[in-house]
């Protein structure tokens, strides 16, 4: 039995999909339980508990051979160095009293002998408290971890995509080695089985070491972006936590402890993790273009009311934010079966126009001939049928799936991507549309973009939508159109 703590965490979350689909016995602790019991397999065992709870973490350990550890306190408002202190010590005392075979903790690179930042110093210190308990313990000492979704990484797109010029205190070229998610992911894995004679820290990270600076530099080049850094060096970790809260407001209740880890160096100064685990991270470039890629792969994959639902409050002006994208959905439901509710969205577009505002769809046609784009003369193949990849108007057809999905990729010139996502979910006494506008915007002009033609666009989708429920309900009597901001049951 393994046990993972930080499940519903970046690391923790990638890890336990890959213990998962290897399909090892897994038992989970955390503090909300019922939220974790949706997301993990039927195998899964889930047990409610927090970390500094002496009883809920015997409970959890009873049984297992080795334990994770993926938590720590940096995100709390207390002093986090005393809580991760608490928490270490309740955990390395259950683990020796319940036998646990070996502790695999994922800690922070920086030189111990040299002057750290609380958070750095904390995450070290977990792992000397580990490692004197007496259960066998494999400490993973990592820096920047790349992958769409790491804080690290969320911070670099925030930055990059909202600022074309940007003031740079020092701490942006201190050095670095950065590591992509999956390698973390393997080298955590390989942990479970490696053999050990006593407790080892491994310092983890890819053949790049590289600042901050280089890492926002590369990640513009990637998205198509010109940006220009201005040096200050007089700019204070304070001045730089402020301004990170101002540009940043994700990142508001860590920016400080943020920042004081930055501005240490975090390379790996002992390669012996080469010699032992039988990984070759990959570089720099290649992470940040797998983080892009995977995340066009699972934001494809992702149900968009899925992600209007996980805001928890009513949607804001320009919708929902996900990673860089900009979501806007909504539904309605009709008392037709799917294949009729699919009708009018398998039309769509040419001589049958887009059931609202068409004049106005012609004229965003013709403003994009103006700069160079394909316009709506394209028109579409066949009224009736589509198939993927063919062109329909100024959008393509990227996936079509009768009688549920309907998703078209713009082809318009636009400061970024754009998609329009249309899915059919039967419901109680007839079907749920779905309809969804998704933008990955390209720097502050895909973001100026967005929310200038927001309000048009809200009022030509909501439109849109309506329409097809009409359209829909033409040749069946007694058609029921009831609108909602949020996603139908299915």
């Amino acid at each position: 039995m393994i046990l993972l703590t930080g499940a519903t965490g970046y690391v923790g979350g990638r890890l336990l999909h890959r213990l998962e689909t290897e399909g090892l016995p897994v038992r989970c602790l955390a503090r909300r339980p019922a939220e974790l019991r949706e997301q993990v397999d039927a195998t899964t065992e889930v047990v409610g508990g927090d970390v500094c709870d002496p009883d809920a973490v015997a409970r959890a350990l009873h049984g297992v051979t080795t334990a994770y550890y993926l938590v720590h306190s940096m995100g709390t408002s207390a002093d986090f160095e005393s809580h991760d202190r608490v928490a270490a010590n309740v955990f390395a005392a259950a683990a020796a009293a319940c036998g646990v075979r070996r502790i695999v903790y994922l800690g922070g690179l920086g030189d111990p002998n040299a002057p750290l930042s609380a958070h750095l110093r904390s995450r070290q210190e977990v792992g000397r408290i580990f490692a004197r308990s007496g259960v066998e313990t494999l400490e993973l000492r990592a820096s920047i971890v790349i992958g769409s979704g790491s804080l690290s990484f969320e911070l670099i797109r925030a930055l990059v995509e909202r600022l074309p010029a940007m003031v740079t205190p020092r701490w942006v070229e201190v050095p670095a080695q950065p590591i992509g998610i999956e390698d973390v992911v393997s080298y955590l894995r390989v942990a479970l089985d490696l053999p050990l004679s006593g407790s080892r820290v491994y310092e983890i990270g890819g053949p790049d070491r590289v600042s901050y600076g280089e890492l926002m530099r590369e990640y513009a080049r990637q998205r198509g972006l010109r940006r220009f850094m201005i040096p200050i060096p007089m700019l204070t970790p304070h001045l730089s936590s402020l301004w990170l809260r101002l540009v940043t407001p994700l990142y508001a209740s860590i920016g400080r402890k943020l920042i004081d880890s930055i501005r240490h160096p975090t390379v790996v100064r002992d390669d012996a993790a080469l010699q032992a685990f039988p990984i070759r991270p990959i570089g720099v470039r290649d992470a940040i273009a797998r983080a892009l890629a995977n995340e066009d792969h699972a934001i494809a994959e992702t149900r968009w009311s899925d992600a209007l639902s996980a805001a928890g409050d009513a949607p804001g002006f320009g919708g929902v934010r996900l990673g860089n994208r900009l979501v806007d959905s909504r539904s309605i439901s009709v008392a037709v079966q799917p294949e009729a509710a699919f009708a009018p969205i398998r039309r769509i577009g040419g001589a049958t126009g887009w059931y609202y505002g068409t004049w106005l769809w012609r004229i965003r046609g013709a403003i994009d001939l103006l700069c160079g784009g394909v316009g709506m003369r394209r028109g579409r193949r066949d009224p009736e049928q589509l198939r993927a990849g063919e062109t329909l108007d100024f959008w393509r057809v990227e996936a079509i799936e009768s009688p549920r999905l309907l998703r078209l990729v713009a082809e318009m010139k636009v400061p970024g991507r754009a998609w329009l996502e249309f899915e059919v979910v039967p419901e109680a006494g007839g079907a749920c549309i779905r309809q969804t506008a998704h933008f990955d915007p390209a720097g502050l002009a895909g973001l100026t973009y967005w929310y200038g033609i927001y309000p048009l666009h809200r009022m030509v989708f909501a439109g849109m939508l309506r329409g097809i429920a009409r359209a829909a309900g033409e040749s069946n009597q007694g058609v029921s159109c009831i609108p909602t901001t949020d996603p139908c049951s299915s």
